[in-house]
């Protein structure tokens, strides 16, 4: 198994398809224009996974690597089931085939110290201009998230979609920072903000929450769990499909909008940033309290 990721899983992570719901979507969209026997035939959940690892023999069978060869114009299947070594960009156009021996060409930048970091933005507006929430969350089987008022799920994101999402199966963590305690208030302070500003958003976005959660069939109620913590609010962590982090640092004297955002993916057989911020998460959502209806 490959330390770095194959470029089929950074070019599926660049269009946002890295969860297997996401890829058989577009797998079947391209199958009916293709051959609509196809239909259908894309690979098993494990299977999408162990090739996203380069957990094979060879490649995938015929008419998978005839789909992928026409999700990624350009690029053979060959191609896609090489080692990438180099940056998030790497590669704004499908490349060209020409005869040019491969030692003749320049070899692509690999970035220095950057563990799994695949993006970095200067502000949490400039993320979600890049990565609105529709593309974060849409098509996800799970979503876990810390933070304070988790603006980005609960303002930003349809109720409608979201409802979607649990009704079929989604699981939806959210740990808020509790309204009602001590922590609260002092970033209220930090921020400048008059006293049970940011109390009362929080509550409003668990109230919201709350009421999304009694519209759900009782199948699907469990599937959006609610909890809250009081402890000093550091970081905005956001995992979708345990493979991809969103990390955001709450800066002192500045509103969590103006913070950097970076985005981690997890690498197999590679520690780095997504393992440290995911571990945080996991330790404070078994620490929080539930919320119920």
């Amino acid at each position: 198994m490959a330390d770095k990721p194959i470029v089929l899983k950074v070019l599926l992570r660049q269009r946002h398809l890295q969860g297997h719901r996401a890829f058989c979507k577009e797998y079947d969209k391209l199958a009916k224009q293709m051959d609509s026997e196809l239909v259908g035939s894309w690979p098993s959940k494990a299977q999408f996974y162990r090739w996203l690892a380069r957990d094979l023999q060879g490649l995938p069978y015929a008419h998978h690597c005839r789909i992928l060869e026409a999700m990624f114009p350009g690029w053979t299947a060959d191609q896609l089931f090489q080692e990438h070594t180099g940056g998030i960009e790497f590669v704004p156009e499908p490349p060209t085939k020409d005869t040019t021996p491969a030692a003749a060409k320049p070899a692509l930048p690999s970035p220095q110290g950057m563990a799994d970091v695949t993006a970095v933005f200067p502000s949490r507006p400039a993320f979600s201009h890049e990565i609105p929430p529709h593309k974060l969350f849409d098509h996800a089987e799970k979503i876990s998230m810390v933070g304070l008022s988790l603006n980005l799920l609960c303002q930003s994101y349809p109720d409608k979609a979201l409802l979607d999402l649990l009704e079929t199966g989604t699981v939806v963590e959210c740990l808020f920072l509790d309204p009602n305690g001590r922590y609260i208030k002092e970033r209220e302070q930090e921020e400048s903000h008059p006293e049970g500003v940011l109390s009362t958003l929080t509550t409003l976005n668990i109230q919201t929450l709350q009421r999304l959660q009694g519209k759900l069939s009782p199948e699907a109620r469990e599937n959006l769990r609610i909890r809250v913590y009081d402890e000093p609010v550091r970081f905005n962590i956001t995992v979708i499909d345990d493979t991809t982090c969103v990390i955001q640092p709450y800066l002192p004297d500045a509103r969590g909008v103006e913070s950097p955002t970076l985005v981690a993916e997890k690498q197999p057989g590679a520690p780095g940033l997504y393992d440290t911020f995911a571990q945080v998460l996991e330790s404070m959502w078994a620490r929080s309290k539930e919320i119920t209806t």
